[in-house]
């Protein structure tokens, strides 16, 4: 199957239609979804429809999720350029609150898939909070990203409800388009990782505070655990949140310096670190 048929199919399974967006009304709908998605005050802290007009009056990339002519998700992107060569950059990507886990964010980023194939563009970056396990399961898991590289603080400080208060870390990940593996899980395959024989270096204590370890050195593969919702973590105990930024951030940091991988993440939100390669 081509990527064009492999998006087509994820759209049909689950009665969505993902189009671009060009039009006045639909960006002003994109642009209000994505404010509500970070529950942010004002449509110009996430993207305004003006500057959603101007990514795609440049040939840059804006796409909506339609259910019975509603839109549900919405992803935002335009291109970048690194040592590498030529990529898309995926800077926004939301699924109205309470659509998770309905595949509507699957079909969106299998359509970006496509069209940047179309365009003769072979990877799509993005990044995304390492704490959010779903997001990290979604990207490492669902569709093949890779973990590239960890960057704190990378916005600095933010405004949105989702991130005020919080410190702006982000995974770097890199979307190998045409690659087998991401091809495999574009068909429906499955990737979970396995961490039986994984040391822990955090874990999550009784109380729901991170735990640190000092594991075996000669231990192969180790686990770093986020919080199981992160979010309502910052809402009921931003102090919390905080301790588990510092810990995950510096077993990440440290590990990844030491020459180890993030290859992947548990559904329970367990990172798996590696030897790298």
């Amino acid at each position: 199957m081509t990527a064009l048929a492999d998006a087509s199919a994820a759209a049909e399974r689950i009665g969505v239609k993902v189009v671009e967006l060009s039009s006045a009304v639909e960006l002003e709908e994109c642009s209000a979804l994505l404010q509500r998605v970070w529950r942010a005050g004002h449509p110009a802290e996430i993207a305004s429809p003006s500057m959603l007009r101007t990514y795609v009056h440049s040939g840059n990339y804006v796409a909506g999720a339609y259910r019975a002519g509603v839109l549900v998700g919405a992803v935002v992107a335009f291109f970048g350029r690194d040592e590498a060569g030529e990529h898309l950059h995926s800077h926004l990507a939301g699924v109205e609150r309470g659509g998770h886990g309905q595949g509507v964010g699957r079909a969106l980023k299998l359509h970006q898939r496509a069209w940047t194939l179309a365009r003769g563009v072979p990877e799509v970056h993005w990044t995304y909070d390492p704490l959010i396990g779903r997001n990290a399961y979604f990207n490492l898991q669902k569709l093949g990203a890779d973990a590239a590289a960890y960057l704190p603080e990378f916005y600095g400080r933010m405004t949105d409800g989702i991130n005020t208060g919080d410190l702006t870390d982000r995974v770097l990940v890199v979307w190998r388009l045409d690659s087998p593996r991401v091809g495999e899980l574009a068909r429906g395959a499955c990737a979970d990782v396995d961490t039986s024989d994984a040391a822990p270096l955090v874990s999550r204590a009784e109380d729901g505070e991170p735990l640190l370890h000092e594991p075996d050195p000669a231990a192969a593969a180790l686990t770093v655990a986020v919080p199981v919702d992160v979010e309502e973590l910052r809402r009921g105990d931003p102090a919390a949140a905080l301790r588990w930024r510092h810990a995950v951030r510096d077993a990440l940091m440290g590990r990844l310096a030491a020459g180890l991988r993030i290859a992947g993440i548990t559904r329970d939100g367990h990172y798996l670190l590696e030897a790298g390669r």
